[in-house]
Parts: structure tokens; sequence; C-alpha cells
């Protein structure tokens, strides 16, 4: 087999990988064993795979490959985050984040370069969209992660203890990609993470949700922004073909499959001005009276793209405390790495942008910023002469 076409054992999900070697003539264990040796051991060397056999690891050898995505750079904040920009093959760049808390690790990976969405308010979304990630390069943000953590070292403590698919990308329109890697991040085998502590954000990809069902038991977040279909269709215009009702009842439906009382989360990313009045609220409390869930606010985080502003401390406060009265369970999530650029909302990777949107997102700021340089130019001009009219008197 050609380079090109060896598939890629770091992302191959624990069915798929015992298929392969099944049809290799090998014995279903040794999927095991692998599993063990790449996902717990951090081992990508067939050669120091000992307790397998050496016909089978020199047949491995020409047959598969086991590469991570190539890691380009990385940033820590001094809050204890950490950013990774990673490539892909498709020649892009994508961004996770490491968010430590206590005795808790969360790695937010991404599923796309770019996204194709355009949700208002998201940086990643202004970059366009290239490519979905394979398998690999998604499993191998928790793989490359734990190796710069040091969590495969003999007796370390797991470090990543929490991953969410709340990076670069819609999950659900990467949906078996991310199913695979979700089998890895939940098999004992591999990663043997919590079903609870394994979180699948949407933007409301209904048909991805309804999918879910039967797929998987992760955990499923929603990020909703608005609490009516007017307001949504401007910060979130997948909407426009999803609308609110539809994609509660999917959330609703997937959640009464998994047979216990796990309340999905509710994303709401606070904008001045725009989502964060006590009217929103009130709309939003109303809205979600009879969807059990936890509600997690989100102050927006600021980039150069966007005119967006952050709410105040007391719209945000205001916010909070309408939902608690009303019998929600809310948290505000705490603004984490922005000075590394990977708050929430902020990542944007290098996109090799496939939709020419960025590029129509950068031609709209240029105008704006050309129109207010017009206006303020007026404005000056028109203080000089009033200033002058003033001293002929």
């Amino acid at each position: 087999m050609t380079q090109a076409v060896r598939p890629n054992l770091l992302g191959l999900s624990p069915a798929k990988l015992s298929s392969l070697l099944e049809g290799m003539g090998e014995k279903p264990f040794r999927a095991r064993q692998i599993l063990r040796w790449i996902h717990q051991r951090g081992e990508l060397d067939f050669k120091a795979m000992t307790d397998i056999s050496l016909s089978c690891r020199e047949r491995l050898a020409r047959e598969t490959r086991l590469e991570p995505p190539p890691l380009r750079s990385r940033h820590d904040a001094g809050d204890g985050c950490v950013k990774w920009v990673l490539g892909t093959a498709s020649g892009s760049s994508v961004e996770m984040v490491y968010i430590p808390e206590g005795g808790r690790g969360t790695l937010c990976i991404s599923s796309q370069a770019g996204c194709t969405l355009d949700c208002s308010f998201c940086a990643t979304g202004k970059q366009g969209f290239d490519s979905n990630l394979t398998a690999a390069e998604i499993i191998g943000q928790i793989w490359l992660a734990r190796r710069e953590l040091d969590s495969f070292a003999s007796g370390a403590e797991a470090r990543v203890t929490n991953v969410v698919f709340m990076g670069m990308g819609e999950p659900l329109l990467n949906f078996e990609n991310v199913m695979d890697a979700v089998d890895l991040l939940l098999d004992d085998l591999a990663y043997g993470l919590s079903k609870r502590r394994v979180t699948i954000s949407t933007a409301g990809v209904v048909p991805g949700i309804e999918r879910m069902r039967g797929r998987t038991d992760a955990a499923l977040a929603i990020s909703l922004h608005a609490p009516n279909d007017e307001l949504r269709n401007e910060l979130v215009p997948l909407n426009r073909k999803y609308p609110i009702a539809a994609l509660l009842e999917a959330a609703r439906n997937y959640m009464a499959g998994l047979g216990e009382k796990r309340p999905p989360l509710i994303e709401y990313t606070l904008i001045r001005g725009v989502n964060d009045h006590r009217r929103h609220a009130r709309e939003l409390a109303a809205l979600l009276r009879d969807f059990p869930c936890k509600i997690n606010l989100i102050p927006f985080n600021e980039f150069s793209a966007s005119e967006y502003r952050r709410p105040s401390g007391s719209s945000l406060g205001n916010f909070r405390e309408i939902l608690r009265q009303a019998g929600h369970t809310v948290t505000v999530r705490t603004t984490r790495a922005d000075e590394i650029a990977a708050a929430c909302g902020q990542l944007v990777g290098a996109v090799r942008d496939q939709t020419r949107r960025s590029e129509r997102h950068r031609r709209r700021e240029q105008a704006g910023i050309a129109e207010k340089n017009l206006i303020a130019g007026f404005g000056s001009r028109s203080r000089e002469a009033a200033t002058r009219e003033g001293e002929a008197r």
C-alpha cells in the first residue's frame, strides 16, 4: 500500500480497528492490545508493542500508520490554560485549548477546519470553511494534549478529565468522524472517560441530534444564544432552517432516549445591547420553563473582526438572577485564556477558506471602517466650519 491510502490507526474506533485486524487474519484481542498501546501508553512505534507478535507488528508497519496531526505552536497562559495550534492534511490550522480548574482538566477540541456556519458572534465562523477533520485529526488532539501534559508517563494522573467539542467547527456536520472519536474517548481500552465528561455542542443541527439517538450517549450542549426565533435568526443563521421549537424537541428526544435524568446544557452568549436585556432573560426563562436543563451564561469575548461588545457586570447579574428566580439552574462561564486568544468564541486557526466567506467579511469590515472615517471626517470639517464662523462673529 502507498502512504496515502494506509489507514491511520490513531483514529479508528474499536469496532473499525477490530474489523481491520480481522481482515488481516489477526485475532480480535489484538485490537485491545493496540488500543492500550496507542491511547493509554501513548506509543506510536509498532516495534515497541512487545506483547504483539513480530510478524503482526511488521505487517502493521507496512500496511498501516500511526500519525497524529503536526503540532505547529503552543501558547501558555498565566492561569494554566494552554492553546495548541495543529496542522491538518488540507493545509489549514486548527486550535485546541486545555483549561485546568481544581481537580478537573477540560480539553476543548475542534471538529472542522473553520466552520460551515456563520454565527455572527463567533471568530471561527468569520474564517470560512476548509474541511472536516478526520477521526485521526480529532482524536489526535487528545493524544497530543496528553503527551504535552505528560499524562502518558507511567503512573501519571490523567490531566484531561473532560473533553468538549466546543472548538472550531460544528461537530454534527462531521458526524461519522466525530462519533468515531467519541467511541474512543468513552472506551475503557482507550481513554475511558465517563459519558458525562464528553460533551458535544451543536448550534442546532437537528438531523444530527436525531442521528445521535442510539449511536452515542455523550452529553449534549445546545448553543442557543437567543430566546426567540427572530433574534436567533440574526445570531445563528442555521435557525432559519431549524427553528428553536424543532431544536428543543430534538434535544428532548435525545435526552429521553438515554434512560436517565441527565439534562442538556443550554449555552447562552451574552452580547451587550443585543440579547442581554431583562426582557430577554424573562423570555428565556419562559421558553425553558418545561425543558429540564442547565443554563450556562457566557459573557461575549471580544475579537477584532466583531463590533459586538462584552455585557456589563450589572446586565450579567440581572440576567442570571431573573433565570434563578424562575427556578433554573444557572452558571456563568469564567473567561479563561483570553490573553492567548483562546477564550470561548475566539478560536480562529488559519483556514484555507473554500467558501470565500472570510474575504466577504474583510470587504464588509473595510467598507465599515471607510464609512466611519468618512463620517468622522465630515463631523470634523463641520466642527472646524462652526469654529471659524464663531470666530468671525
